[in-house]
């Protein structure tokens, strides 16, 4: 019986120090060695400061910034150490009203945007942490952004034509706009609006 849990404890050790030292740290240093950005975060820098992660979705809430999906993230969204859902079903009244508020409150700063409210501005994702949002729903916002920065709605739309991520590898997933990335990329291009709220 002693010679059994020796081993069964030997086993358990080497296990440990195998799985749970070794293999971690020969994997993060080969990350860190082939793929430093990504390992670290994926951070994004503006600035000289660091604004926040591409692979996180944020809040933006001043006109001159294109907004991204509504997050059920943490108490009041955006909480990257408390990444859910709302689990809010289809038949949830609560579910109801969050939706009617939040595309009556896009109406009312869109003024001048066409045809109905794309889904996903209204909708949080799974993770409630999704940093993209399709070509539509991000140009649905430009008329609102091009006013608020004096640029000709035409340009603009070009320009964000131009933050257009294609599908990873040609098959998986849609074409999408990172939302922080392109709200980096209008402040480097067009400089920073004068008031900003986001």
């Amino acid at each position: 019986m002693k010679r059994e849990m020796a081993i069964a404890l030997r086993m358990t050790l080497v296990t440990l120090i195998l799985t749970g030292v070794a293999y971690p740290v020969f994997m993060t240093g080969l990350a860190q060695a082939l793929f430093p950005k990504t390992a670290n975060g994926s951070m994004v820098t503006a600035g000289g400061k660091t604004v926040g992660s591409a692979l996180v979705g944020q809040a933006f809430s001043s006109p001159a910034y294109f907004e991204g999906r509504p997050s059920a993230a943490g108490a009041n969204g955006y909480d990257a150490s408390a990444s859910s859902g709302s689990n809010l079903g289809p038949t949830s009244a609560k579910l109801h009203d969050r939706v009617t508020a939040t595309v009556d409150s896009l109406l009312a700063q869109n003024p001048e945007s066409s045809g109905p409210v794309p889904p996903e501005l209204v909708t949080a994702s799974g993770s409630g942490l999704d940093p993209h949002l399709s070509l539509q729903a991000t140009l649905w916002q430009a008329p609102r952004v091009a006013a608020s920065r004096g640029i000709p709605l035409e340009e603009l739309q070009r320009f964000v034509g131009t933050r257009l991520e294609s599908r990873d590898f040609g098959l998986l997933g849609e074409a999408r706009v990172n939302v922080l990335l392109l709200n980096v990329a209008l402040d480097a291009h067009y400089g920073r609006p004068s008031a900003s709220g986001g």
